[in-house]
């Protein structure tokens, strides 16, 4: 990009701009400053979680990688709504509304100031898709860097996540653990700073920017407290300055090339069912439509895909192991050798291959697997169609074998009183517990399951019982489980006319769910909670389907 093409010079050069330059100068930018691009760190910094704690302290080592490859770095923060804390709340609502503010605060302040690319500072969950998504509507020179995985907590020699302590939660219900045994496992799981360290949504998608190529490769893997953290913040301000001068934009990045073989990482790794739904709203917000990228695909990619990766929930090992491993290099090597996916640009203007062929295997490692020796033949996602979801939904393969499914509908309105007839011990091997009212729309905001998921298996039911929702999954949740249903019950869809009783068949290998209940002849449930307003009621106007990644923005 050269110097007369940068969107500030249109805010600072010329006479009629004095007064915008008198006010730059308060904040500190001299003539030299201004003279060079001017860059947005937007940074998701909060001290609400750990996922996102330590990224005020990111940002000054990425300001430092900018000035020193010629760039002007000016701060701005946005929000974050941490899942592990609201979920099973009111407050979860936010979470997946979150995406789509944070995505909005950080177009509007790079436009409204003209700035000339954008480094984003990310942590729990929807801000690497929020980021990717605002990459995509303002199409500048973009870096995405993720602030890392929490390491493993300890109790005694076990490794802990904090899907165990959700599921610590299910055992207690249960009567199987403690109330000391409960706080035990509560005080060891998260030791420190960092994002859920196992193939949650976090780690999910930050491997997905890996491979689209807006992360430089590797920089995401480093854990959140490891000493090389602060170098990978700096080189990331200097990747944003060096795609400045070669003009390399985000758009240019994401492609269905680049999407598709996000898929296939995701698939490879047993990643969350969220991978659907943001890899939805980014390649939307980049302009890519149903002709080039579809719900289908997912389906289609992951008949082909082999899990490869012996990741949490359904494997053995967390984010840290998978570093220590080989990290993303290392996978990509495996998926690149397999023909699984193609070559596409990167930010740092290598090619995505030319980074894997870099790749470094730790000898006697058991994390990454090849496509000849798999850990499953089928990789961890199914979209499925029928007179219960005749617009898609998405079912979870991580952490079992089973395809089938069929059993009686235990229905429930609302995540609360489905808890509560799981920890009520309600809930019967070979049951489906339908969770409706919970979709964009009906939540509004599309919770996750994961306090009755996690019930479920700390209950010794997670293999005996299916889940079928238009809300969605977290990261964590592992068994068979069906999201997304979609159109949602608060749209008319037929999940709203399923009763206690009615006969599920869920089969993934033919792509259905379905009931044989006669659902045209009844009466649709109804709405389950108040009006929403303020920011929710804007949400759930502006929202659409799941199947078309639950964006607001139109496109």
């Amino acid at each position: 990009m050269t110097d007369s093409a940068l969107p500030s010079r249109d805010l600072i050069e010329g006479a009629s701009r004095a007064p915008a330059r008198a006010m730059l100068r308060a904040a500190g930018l001299d003539d030299a400053a201004m003279a060079k691009p001017i860059v947005a760190i937007v940074n998701s910094w909060s001290t609400v979680t750990p996922c996102n704690m330590h990224l005020r302290a990111l940002a000054d080592h990425a300001r430092e990688g900018i000035i020193a490859a010629g760039g002007t770095p000016v701060d701005f923060n946005t929000i974050v709504v941490t899942d592990g804390i609201s979920m099973g709340t009111p407050g979860m609502r936010a979470s997946l509304m979150s995406r789509e503010c944070i995505a909005d605060s950080a177009e509007l302040a790079v436009r409204g100031h003209m700035l000339d690319a954008v480094l984003f500072l990310v942590g729990c969950d929807k801000t690497i898709p929020a980021a990717a998504m605002a990459a995509a509507r303002l199409d500048l020179p973009s870096v995405i860097l993720y602030g890392g995985s929490i390491m493993p907590g300890r109790l005694g020699d076990k490794a802990l996540t904090i899907q165990d302590v959700f599921e610590a939660v299910g055992a207690h219900g249960a009567g199987t653990l403690d109330d000391a045994g409960l706080l035990a496992v509560e005080k060891a799981a998260c030791p420190g700073a960092g994002a859920c360290g196992g193939q949650f949504t976090a780690n999910t998608m930050a491997l997905a920017m890996s491979f689209l190529g807006l992360s430089p490769m590797g920089l995401n893997d480093i854990p959140a407290v490891h000493p090389g953290k602060a170098a990978a913040a700096a080189e990331a301000g200097r990747v944003l300055m060096d795609a400045v001068r070669a003009g390399r934009n985000a758009r240019s990045l994401i492609t269905p090339a680049s999407l598709r073989n996000a898929i296939v990482a995701g698939t490879a790794t047993a990643g969350s069912t969220n991978l659907v739904l943001h890899l939805l709203a980014i390649a939307r917000e980049a302009g890519i439509g149903d002709d080039d990228f579809t719900l289908d695909m997912f389906d289609a990619i992951s008949r082909t895909t082999p899990v490869i990766a012996d990741l949490k929930p359904g494997g053995r090992f967390m984010a840290p192991d998978m570093t220590a491993a080989g990290g993303t290099p290392l996978l990509g090597k495996r998926l690149m050798e397999a023909g699984l996916i193609t070559d596409t640009p990167t930010v740092t203007g290598e090619s995505l291959f030319a980074a894997f062929s870099r790749a470094a295997e730790t000898p006697g490692q058991e994390v990454i697997l090849s496509a000849a020796a798999p850990l499953k033949p089928r990789g961890g996602y199914g979209v499925l169609y029928g007179n219960i979801a005749p617009e898609g939904c998405v079912v979870k393969l991580a952490g079992h074998a089973r395809l089938q499914h069929e059993g009686p509908a235990k229905v429930y309105d609302g995540e609360e009183a489905a808890f509560a007839a799981v920890d009520a011990g309600e809930i019967e091997a070979g049951d489906v517990v339908v969770i409706r009212w919970e979709g964009p729309v009906g939540g509004p905001g599309m919770r996750e399951m994961l306090g009755v998921t996690a019930a479920i298996q700390g209950r010794g039911l997670g293999d005996s019982v299916a889940l079928v929702t238009d809300g969605r999954f977290s990261g964590a949740t592992y068994g068979f489980m069906v999201g997304h249903i979609a159109p949602e019950a608060a749209r008319g869809g037929p999940i709203g006319r399923l009763q206690t009783g009615d006969r599920i068949v869920i089969d993934v290998d033919a792509r259905t769910i379905s009931t044989d209940a006669d659902l045209a002849a009844r009466t649709p449930s109804t709405a389950i909670r108040p009006e929403p307003t303020g920011a929710f009621a804007k949400y759930a106007r502006l929202v659409g389907s799941a199947s078309q990644g639950a964006v607001t923005s139109g496109v």
